[in-house]
């Protein structure tokens, strides 16, 4: 599929078959977020690759809109290291969106989970909760957790009525 026809496919998908994923699709996945632009090439992206089922279970918890998680092949926690970076958010951001245009270009359904500036039911910092799951330095930062798996749902793509226009503004 061209670049165009990417971009109408890709859709959240939070349903997943049990049927585990290829390691060279995450690989190539993994790939695409480590290629992606970084302010100055700083590069401050930190990538944990989860495929435990306990691990995914536990981040499932976190948020009661992420319970999907759990049923995931496998999430990646994307973080970065905010000494290296002051827009490390948009650093991994970038990478986020990547990861999920690969995926799609693979056939591999994802999720971007939110995490930063959201809190647990118990009104723990999520960010928190996340670093010590993964045992993640203080330096680190979360952007949020990118689920993955085989997709047990065929959403439509996007179609061109879906695009709002008055969103543009021409000067």
């Amino acid at each position: 599929m061209n670049f165009e026809e990417l971009l109408f496919q890709r859709r959240s998908i939070r349903k997943y078959t049990k049927e585990d994923m290829d390691p060279d699709t995450l690989q190539k996945i993994l790939q695409a977020g480590l290629l992606a632009p970084s302010s100055r090439n700083k590069k401050p992206c930190q990538f944990y690759v989860i495929q435990d089922k306990d691990i995914l279970k536990q981040l499932s918890t976190i948020k009661p809109s992420g319970t999907f998680i759990g049923d995931a092949n496998a999430a990646i926690i994307v973080m970065a290291d905010a000494s290296l970076s002051d827009v490390w958010i948009e650093d991994c951001s970038i990478a986020m969106s990547y990861m999920q245009l690969m995926a799609t270009a693979l056939q591999v359904g994802s999720c971007w989970v939110q995490m930063r500036k959201r809190t647990n039911a118990l009104g723990k910092d999520a960010e928190e909760v996340v670093k010590e799951i993964v045992g993640a330095p203080q330096t680190y930062r979360l952007v949020g957790i990118l689920s993955l798996g085989l997709p047990a749902q065929i959403l439509p793509p996007h179609t061109i009525d879906d695009v709002d226009a008055s969103k543009i503004h021409k000067i």
